[in-house]
């Protein structure tokens, strides 16, 4: 989602535009069957298990990019929820409409080749592969919705910064409690190769209790991996902090609250990891001398 937008010839008022599965070319199907292959292997016993009961039941392993009709069919039997081709990000209001309406918005476009392993603006692995199958779990499509409704009261708030910190750090780069372990669950990370090693098993990036209030201070970052991640009890635990808070005095109170820098660690949060800091320090860059 992104604010300063201007909507592309071809897209309905909604950004909404027809996905062109017709059109993907045998490279493409290739590109998503390569990327499944791995992610699916890769994430077998690092996944939170409704991530891969939604893999199994929406049929994302049939091969090649799904077709959002079909995929559709099987959602709306699920939990209500369907999938709605977008050229890319939309602005924050079309978002939160979509989410509001239970109508998740994927990228129609897949990364090239050469792109395998990374690429700036989320595609259709990302958004697919990543965001749905946990939209056919019943509470994490309520916590969805509520999240798209609570956007539209954000925004007449003029609180959407704190906001899509929530989304950033349980849809995108969240993690769940299982038993004494840790399971992934955010899109971000289960899309990722990389990240799905690096935040479990690095002793790099703080592992903290989820808050909302401490989480919507906390800054975060867009151009490596995350610093911090935050860990939910369950997803229902997410769904009754999202209904039962009454957003409008927290944003309040967070207006006058100062910004949470990415790595510290406070005397009140529940501590997973102290990380070591190590992969953001030795990324950061060299201090510029000093003129002598």
């Amino acid at each position: 989602m992104s604010t300063a937008l201007s909507r592309p010839d071809g897209a309905a008022a909604d950004w909404t535009i027809p996905q062109g599965w017709d059109a993907y070319t045998a490279t493409e199907h290739d590109t998503w069957d390569r990327l499944f292959a791995r992610q699916a292997k890769m994430l077998r016993d690092r996944a939170t298990p409704e991530f891969l009961e939604g893999l199994d039941r929406l049929k994302l392993s049939d091969g090649g990019i799904p077709d959002f009709e079909q995929l559709s069919e099987r959602l709306m039997k699920a939990t209500g929820w369907q999938v709605v081709a977008v050229p890319g990000l939309v602005p924050d209001d079309v978002f939160f409409d979509h989410l509001a309406n239970r109508r998740f918005v994927a990228g129609n476009f897949i990364r090239t080749p050469e792109q395998f392993d990374y690429l700036e603006e989320p595609d259709v692995f990302h958004d697919v592969f990543g965001h749905v199958p946990l939209l056919a779990n019943p509470v994490f499509a309520d916590y969805m919705q509520a999240y798209g409704q609570g956007g539209q009261r954000a925004a007449a708030m003029g609180a959407i910064d704190k906001l899509a910190r929530l989304y950033w750090y349980t849809v995108e780069f969240g993690l769940v409690r299982a038993g004494d372990g840790l399971k992934l669950y955010g899109a971000g990370i289960v899309s990722s190769y990389t990240e799905s090693v690096f935040a479990l098993d690095d002793p790099s990036p703080n592992r903290l209790g989820f808050d909302l209030q401490r989480l919507m201070r906390t800054k975060y970052r867009i151009d490596d991996f995350q610093q911090n991640y935050f860990v939910i009890d369950s997803f229902e635990q997410l769904l009754d902090a999202t209904l039962n808070t009454d957003f409008g005095p927290l944003y309040a109170e967070l207006a006058d609250a100062p910004d949470i820098e990415i790595e510290t660690i406070l005397p009140t949060d529940r501590v997973f990891t102290h990380g070591t800091q190590a992969y953001a320090r030795a990324k950061a860059p060299a201090p510029t001398p000093s003129p002598r």
